[in-house]
């Protein structure tokens, strides 16, 4: 088992009983925008802190709304020790498979990973988000980033 990571006290199995590791599906999408609320705070409990698990139950936190936990907004939804919300953060972005944010970041530097942005898409409700996958965000990312240097080559 992963260090600092403890097994849910609850007496039926769950999906992390055996250890967690992120995990992705083969297009590099996370598997855990699959996870329902139950899910959510089963991993929430296995990561140790079993005293968030309503918090984020009563949040209706899914593996789609995981994507916009973040230190900013865990205090909203109850969790208050400093220390917790820097964990539980990385730990979402890890599960995520997202950076770090670099707040030192230039703005002349490209657009954040493709990874980061296609789950800003994906973390909205409706029928477009529910049927974007992250091949057809990489393939619209590159329809975008040709269609600038078409612009651009006509521009000179």
């Amino acid at each position: 088992m992963a260090e600092g990571l403890i097994k849910s006290s609850r007496k039926t199995p769950t999906k992390f009983d055996n250890g967690f590791e992120p995990t992705f599906d083969s297009d590099g999408t996370p598997s855990c925008l699959t996870w329902n609320i139950e899910d959510v705070a089963d991993w929430v409990e296995f990561l140790g802190f079993k005293q968030y698990r309503a918090c984020f139950k009563d949040n209706l936190i899914n593996g789609r709304k995981l994507i916009n936990v973040d230190a900013s907004s865990l205090p909203r939804m109850g969790v208050n020790d400093f220390e917790h919300i820097k964990v539980i953060a990385k730990k979402v972005r890890e599960v995520l498979g997202i950076e770090e944010p670099y707040w030192n970041r230039s703005i002349s530097l490209l657009h954040r990973e493709p990874l980061g942005l296609f789950l800003e898409r994906k973390s909205k409700t409706g029928e477009e988000a529910d049927i974007l996958t992250f091949d057809d965000y990489k393939r619209q990312l590159q329809k975008q980033e040709q269609a600038k240097q078409h612009k651009s080559k006509n521009k000179r």
